[in-house]
């Protein structure tokens, strides 16, 4: 498994850790007056179609990781992300001023940890700015790898020192899985990917839509329902409802069915990227990122 795989199936798989379920705490979690993000700044929700990063920010956030040796580019777009919208977001503090908990531009630093880490990056000199994106994301990659995220063992840690909640370390480190398959990842799905890495840790319920608990099904519906996009309630009706995905090759937020056949659909899960998917297994076991059986794959679709 690749470095982003390994952090995640084992932070998020059988022995998971409980995450609240709260929709709100999709988007950065708890605030703390000691890190670097407000938990308020955007909203991972339904953005329309298209891709989830602007033009330029995969090269800009690729080029900011390089400086950190084993950093993953797809960290910091999930960061950026998860924190502005990639800094398309018009909440206060993100283009200027500061939010209620002070924190400042796209990649929401409170002004002390921004000057404990300021970057200058590519472009010349002058004070770091925590409004310019290129600044905020040579920053962020000093601030995580100076917290070891270059390293796999130190990458979970680090992104919690960032913004010291489960939810949004779940939520980043499932992004950046999908941002590392497929940069031009479509907003939607970042949107479906973020409400259910928020589950993670949620009981199985039979027949569960959120209150309560998910079965599979009731995961995935609602999960797009959040992206703004409508599904069948069961498994084989949300097969049937396609559209189909060609060939084999699944890219992130494609559905996933299992069973005895085409009408014999009995399982679902949500492609997150390197071989992995979000499910609710069965009843004992609780929403998780697990490898997916390929052996046991009935087919795909890709919803919105």
């Amino acid at each position: 498994m690749g470095k982003l795989v390994g952090v995640l199936a084992l932070c998020c798989g059988i022995a998971v850790l409980a995450v609240a379920v709260l929709v709100s705490a999709v988007v950065g979690g708890a605030s703390s007056p000691s890190g670097p993000s407000s938990g308020t700044a955007a909203s991972t929700g339904a953005r329309g179609t298209g891709p989830a990063l602007p033009a330029g920010w995969a090269a800009l956030e690729q080029a900011a990781a390089a400086t950190c040796p084993g950093l993953s580019w797809s960290v910091l777009a999930a960061i950026g992300t998860v924190e502005s919208d990639s800094g398309r977001s018009t909440a206060p503090g993100v283009a200027s001023g500061a939010n209620a908990a002070g924190a400042e531009g796209p990649f929401q630093f409170v002004p002390s940890t921004f000057a404990a880490y300021a970057t200058i990056g590519p472009g010349g000199a002058r004070p770091a700015s925590p409004y310019d994106p290129v600044d905020a994301a040579f920053t962020a990659a000093t601030m995580l790898c100076a917290d070891g995220a270059g390293a796999a063992a130190g990458l979970r840690g680090a992104v919690f020192a960032y913004n010291h909640d489960d939810v949004y370390v779940s939520t980043v480190l499932t992004l950046s899985l999908a941002f590392a398959d497929d940069a031009t990842v479509d907003a939607t799905v970042v949107a479906a990917l973020a409400f259910a890495a928020a589950q993670l840790g949620v009981p199985y319920e039979w027949g569960g839509t959120g209150q309560g608990g998910f079965d599979c099904s009731g995961l995935s519906q609602a999960s797009f329902a959040h992206a703004g996009v409508g599904l069948p309630r069961v498994a084989q009706d949300q097969f049937e409802a396609g559209p189909a995905v060609p060939g084999a090759a699944p890219q992130p937020g494609d559905l996933l069915f299992f069973g005895t056949g085409p009408t014999g659909v009995d399982h679902v899960g949500i492609y997150a990227g390197d071989g992995l998917m979000i499910d609710a297994p069965h009843t004992g076991a609780v929403v998780r990122v697990e490898p997916a059986d390929w052996s046991g794959l009935v087919g795909a679709t890709r919803p919105g």
